[in-house]
């Protein structure tokens, strides 16, 4: 049987500068096992999918008991390895933080998604030293239950005001390091982001880069090619998802009819895949 550790020292080797783990983002079980069988290596969590299946808005609104209990439903669908996106860490603290990574490995999942957004007061993104902080302690619990957890810190300077683009770069580049000195293993910034921008974060992160792909974003060969190591659909695929069924309620309301229902699963071949689950 594949032990956690075998999980998340694969998980670990797939992050490959120029041959990037593309993750189709799932929301819930059912979407989860669509992405394994669409033939993702990895299955990687949304944060606002999973917020919204679970009737809370994006941004530190569920929590930790109701977003672990939705990573496990997953964990235990799918056979691929588990990444989590765990929003600001579920805690206040840099322990309720270690907190959180541990319920995400007794929950099956062997990575995490630690963003540096603050969602209160002024200022939009937490002191570097502070975040530091909270990496450590994740990786902590995680060295502590001898899991090779990949802790993916994800920089929001995309939340800072409008301004020099350099600048920008130039924080993001200080974030990332500091963040790696505290024990991350690689780096996720959110943006659609051009060529040049894509280099600089590629030259000047010491990590795996770990960007989005998505309506405007570039292509999953063109940021192969700058030499990024991973690449997220986010909360794109449901958005997409969620976006058919307001239509499709919309037009069977107004105009009596179901055409955008038209291409759907098939009713046998979905509940089937939903029937294979790893053994227990």
């Amino acid at each position: 049987m594949t032990t956690l550790k075998d999980q998340a020292l694969l998980f670990r080797s797939l992050h490959v500068p120029g041959r990037p783990l593309v993750l189709p983002n799932a929301w819930d079980a059912a979407s989860a096992r669509l992405v394994e069988d669409a033939g993702a290596a990895a299955i990687a969590t949304s944060s606002a999918g999973v917020a919204w299946a679970l009737g809370y808005g994006d941004g530190d609104r569920v929590d930790r008991a109701g977003a672990l209990d939705a990573l496990a439903r997953i964990s235990a669908t799918v056979r691929a390895p588990v990444t989590a996106d765990i929003e600001s860490g579920f805690g206040a603290t840099a322990g309720e933080v270690a907190d959180t990574v541990r319920g995400v490995l007794d929950a099956g999942a062997v990575g995490v998604n630690l963003e540096d957004s603050l969602r209160t007061g002024p200022e939009p993104l937490r002191p570097v030293a502070e975040q530091a902080e909270r990496i450590a302690a994740a990786r902590a619990a995680a060295d502590a239950a001898g899991v090779p957890l990949y802790l993916n810190a994800r920089i929001d300077t995309h939340r800072l005001p409008p301004g020099d683009p350099a600048g920008r770069i130039k924080e993001t580049l200080a974030r990332a390091a500091a963040y790696l000195a505290a024990g991350a293993d690689g780096v996720f910034v959110l943006g659609a982001f051009d060529r040049a921008t894509v280099s600089a974060l590629v030259t000047g992160v010491a990590a795996p880069l770990n960007v989005l792909a998505g309506p405007g974003s570039l292509p999953v060969s063109v940021l192969a090619e700058l030499g990024v190591a991973r690449i997220s659909a986010g909360s794109s695929i449901a958005e997409a998802a969620y976006g058919l069924a307001a239509r499709a309620a919309r037009e069977l309301l107004t105009d009596g009819t179901c055409a955008a229902l038209e291409g759907g699963l098939d009713y046998g071949v979905f509940n089937a895949l939903m029937l294979d689950r790893p053994a227990t």
